[in-house]
């Protein structure tokens, strides 16, 4: 067994640590898998450039933006914000928590595009999170304002990563199946997406403990430092 080709994941985690262009360390990682595993680079390109190709939303991309815009331009953020103001018992930690559960659950059911960072994280999730926050804490400080928003783009990201890999039509599952059979071990897609349940458990539990760190956290760093 071969195992050279594993190299591309140390290539994404030491590119990610560094903080080098996420895209060109992608890029980087697949060419230098293709490479290890005994792949023609023109056949390594061919193959990115087909992936690429078959999985492009460029034009649902060019649809979604001027609807969002429009809406925030006639005060959706502010809206959002408002919702939340008038919400008894609305924390930071609470909405996230609901966010993260909702984002997992739908994309566990193959519904992965009913979030995201143009649809729901920009207009609606983050200023929600902020008001929330700022319920709770009073006015923030600029950082904790752009943590706050941080974390709102990051539930997206861990409820979407580790709940589409419970649907088991969803392309890295198919992924996945191929490189399992092709070393000898025939997995049907349900055997996989059942072995991704308990990881998507674990990640709720952690990031959502994150979540509620953050919340307790807020505005404690500028008091320590005034002192």
């Amino acid at each position: 067994m071969n195992y050279w080709p594993l190299l591309g994941i140390a290539l994404v985690v030491i590119g990610f640590a560094l903080r080098f262009n996420p895209l060109l360390v992608v890029v980087g990682a697949a060419l230098a898998t293709g490479l290890l595993a005994g792949l023609d680079f023109v056949a390594v390109v061919e193959a990115l450039g087909k992936a690429f190709n078959d999985n492009r939303y460029i034009s649902v991309t060019w649809i979604i933006l001027p609807v969002i815009g429009l809406l925030e331009r006639y005060g959706l953020q502010q809206r959002a914000r408002a919702v939340i103001e008038n919400l008894r018992g609305a924390t930071m930690g609470k909405l996230l928590t609901v966010y993260l559960l909702f984002r997992q659950v739908t994309a566990a059911i193959g519904m992965k595009d009913i979030g995201g960072h143009p649809q729901a994280v920009r207009p609606l999730v983050a200023p929600m999170a902020e008001a929330a926050a700022e319920k709770s804490h009073g006015k923030l400080a600029e950082d904790d304002r752009q943590k706050v928003l941080a974390m709102s783009a990051a539930t997206d990201n861990v409820g979407l990563f580790f709940g589409e890999d419970i649907f088991f039509a969803i392309a890295s599952i198919l992924l996945i199946q191929g490189v399992f059979e092709s070393y000898g071990y025939p997995l049907t897609p349900l055997q996989l997406s059942v072995w991704a349940i308990p990881t998507a458990i674990c990640a709720f539990i952690i990031h959502g403990w994150r979540i509620r760190a953050l919340d307790r956290n807020i505005g404690r760093v500028p008091a320590e430092a005034g002192e």
